[in-house]
């Protein structure tokens, strides 16, 4: 009454949301199930991918050799001496150069036929067509042990196919294994062969979700085959080419099948890649300077990725 009369209002007590226990120990439980579930996945990354790319950043960064296997204890923290020893190491630097060889010259290589095949097959073969996609992707999925093989045969310097034939019209074939000048094209030949079917069904795909209407419309304006290609197809296909060439580009930097069925590197290095020379580190034992090599080859794929993702997004 005092309150009324003095005009003053009475004081409110603020009201505070209260979650009852039992929603509470629902959502606990709903918690817990769910993680229950996710529990073997986090455990085997942990254990398998996690834990291991931990521990070999870590090793990076030591002398580990195979000696120190029984005596982990005796293992000495080095900083970054085995970057350092990375890059001072013409080996190295030749397996780099190898490997941007191949990439730079691969890639485009890739690309270009599957771009190529994919118009052919969306323009030209229709009835066909899926005897082909499957002509032309049969290599992507077939091992690549077993392909490098056959090539070493078909390449073979003295009993090869090709030098075969080419003995039949009297020319003499050369070492394409066996000469530095014709060992890394070689390899980069058989591996845009191998992966064309991969970027070919890849772009096929891409080009089915262009509308057809955008071709007859730049028909009827007078536009030709080229320039319906390269102001409709390309540009309309940005995503399309970035993923293969992402893809593509992940896979090259690190061949190592190739030169290690057909070449074992040589000759002279010609076709050492930086995947090759972590593994012969390896199985020299040297841990701590093969771990550092797989660093620098990740951060080179990484920064590669991301010069393409700048380069081929498309553009808003």
């Amino acid at each position: 009454m005092t309150a009324e009369l003095s005009g003053s209002a009475p004081a409110v007590t603020p009201l505070v949301p209260l979650v009852p226990q039992r929603n509470r120990r629902r959502a606990w439980k709903q918690a817990l199930i769910g993680w229950s579930f996710a529990f073997p996945f986090v455990a085997l990354f942990i254990v398998f991918l996690a834990g291991p790319i931990l521990v070999s950043f870590i090793t990076s960064f030591t002398d580990l050799r195979s000696t120190d296997i029984r005596s982990p204890f005796g293992v000495n923290f080095v900083g970054f001496d085995n970057y350092v020893d990375v890059f001072t190491d013409p080996t190295f630097r030749k397996a780099a150069v190898n490997t941007a060889v191949f990439v730079l010259f691969g890639v485009p290589l890739t690309m270009v036929l599957g771009l190529l095949a994919a118009v052919a097959l969306n323009q030209g073969v229709v009835k066909i067509r899926k005897v082909f996609r499957l002509g032309f992707f049969l290599p992507y999925v077939t091992s690549i042990v077993a392909i490098a093989v056959v090539w070493r045969l078909l390449l073979g310097t003295d009993a090869g196919l090709v030098n075969g034939l080419l003995d039949l019209v009297g020319i003499e074939g050369p070492g394409w294994l066996t000469d530095t000048t014709y060992s890394l094209p070689s390899l980069i030949v058989m591996a845009a062969w191998r992966n064309l079917g991969f970027s070919m069904i890849v772009f096929l795909a891409g080009l089915q979700a262009i509308p057809t209407d955008m071709y007859e419309a730049a028909s009827v304006d007078g536009a030709t085959s080229w320039q319906a290609f390269r102001r409709i197809t390309v540009p309309l296909l940005r995503p399309t080419l970035l993923f293969v060439s992402v893809i593509t580009s992940i896979g090259y930097l690190q061949f190592f099948e190739e030169p290690f069925v057909m070449t074992q590197g040589g000759p002279l290095d010609s076709t050492l890649s930086v995947s090759f020379h972590a593994f012969n580190q390896f199985s020299f034992g040297n841990y701590g300077y093969t771990a550092a090599v797989s660093y620098v080859l990740f951060l080179a794929i990484a920064i590669f990725a991301f010069a393409q993702f700048k380069l081929l997004r498309p553009k808003t």
